[in-house]
C-alpha cells in the first residue's frame, strides 16, 4: 500500500488495567515461562458461537455511498464522522477493542510502548534478535481512523506496528462482533474485507456490529509463524508432556499389579 494509503490512526485507551511486564528475552529457557504449548496449541471452549465465511456486502453507488454517509452520522453522539472523498471513498473511524490472552513481544533494547509511542508510529524493527515479553491491558479500546479501502490485515499490521509488536501479524486476526436474540456472535474477517465499509452499512449501532482483535486460533496450528527458538520450545514441551504421561501410566498398571497380585496372595489355595 502506498503511502496515499496508508491509515492514520486515532488510538485511545478506555481500559485502566496496566500492562503486566515480564522482561523476559528470546532465549529458549526463558520462552518456556510465557509461550507454551498448552496455551497456543489448546483450543478453548468457547461460549460464543463463531460464524463461518465470508459476508456478502453490496457494492453502493456514488448516491448512495453519500446518503449512508449521511444517515450514520446523523446518528451518532460523537464527532467521530464518516467523510466522503472526491473520489468516492470515504474515511471515518472504526473502534477496536483487543482481547489478547496471551503476552506479545517487542524489541529487548526498547522500553515497553506507551499510548505516545504508539502516536509517535516507531516502526517495527525488521531483524529482531533479543525480545521481552508483556501484556497489552486487558479489554483495550482502540478508536483507529481509517480509508474505506483499508483493509483487516492492514489494520493489524498497523497496530502491531505502533505498538512495536515483533510478533507475527499472522498469530492474529480481525473478528467482527454482532449480538442477536441475546445471543454473541464472532466471525473473522478475511484479510482482503474492509472493515470501515462494514461499519457504514452496519451502521453505528455496537451491538449490530463491533470489531475485536484475537489470537488467530483456528483448527490448524500455522507453524510457519514461529520463530525457531519457539518451535524448538514447542518440541521440548512436548516431550516432556509426552513422558509424563507416559509416566502416569505406568505408574496406574503398576498399582494394578499390585493389587491383583495382593489379591492373589490372599486367596486360599485349592
Amino acid at each position: 500500500m502506498g503511502e496515499a494509503e496508508t491509515p492514520s490512526f486515532e488510538m485511545t485507551w478506555s481500559s485502566t488495567t496496566s500492562s503486566g511486564y515480564c522482561s523476559q528475552e528470546d532465549s529458549d529457557s526463558e520462552l518456556e515461562q510465557y509461550f507454551t504449548a498448552r496455551t497456543s496449541l489448546v483450543r478453548r471452549p468457547r461460549r460464543d458461537q463463531d460464524e463461518p465465511g465470508q459476508r456478502e456486502t453490496p457494492d453502493l453507488s456514488q448516491a448512495e455511498t453519500e446518503q449512508k454517509i449521511k444517515d450514520y452520522n446523523g446518528q451518532i453522539n460523537s464527532n467521530l464522522f464518516m467523510s466522503l472523498n472526491k473520489d468516492g471513498s470515504y474515511t471515518g473511524f472504526i473502534k477496536v477493542q483487543l482481547k489478547l490472552v496471551r503476552p506479545v513481544s517487542v524489541p529487548s533494547s526498547k522500553k515497553p510502548p506507551s499510548l505516545q509511542d504508539a502516536r509517535r508510529g516507531t516502526g517495527r524493527s525488521t531483524a529482531v534478535k533479543r525480545r521481552t515479553s508483556f501484556y497489552l491491558p486487558k479489554d483495550a479500546i482502540k478508536h483507529l481512523h481509517v480509508l474505506s479501502r483499508t483493509r483487516a490485515r492492514e489494520v493489524i499490521e498497523a497496530l502491531l506496528r505502533k505498538f512495536m509488536v515483533v510478533d507475527d501479524p499472522r498469530k492474529f486476526a480481525l473478528f467482527e462482533r454482532t449480538e442477536r436474540h441475546g445471543q454473541v456472535y464472532f466471525r473473522k474477517l478475511s484479510d482482503d474485507e474492509q472493515p470501515l465499509k462494514l461499519r457504514l452499512l452496519a451502521g453505528p449501532s455496537e451491538k449490530a456490529l463491533s470489531f475485536v482483535l484475537k489470537e488467530n486460533d483456528s483448527g490448524e496450528v500455522n507453524w510457519d509463524a514461529f520463530s525457531m527458538p519457539e518451535l524448538h520450545n514447542f518440541l521440548r514441551i512436548l516431550q516432556r508432556e509426552e513422558e509424563e504421561h507416559l509416566r502416569q501410566i505406568l505408574q496406574k498398571y503398576s498399582r494394578c499389579r499390585q493389587k491383583i497380585q495382593e489379591a492373589l496372595h490372599a486367596c486360599p489355595l485349592g
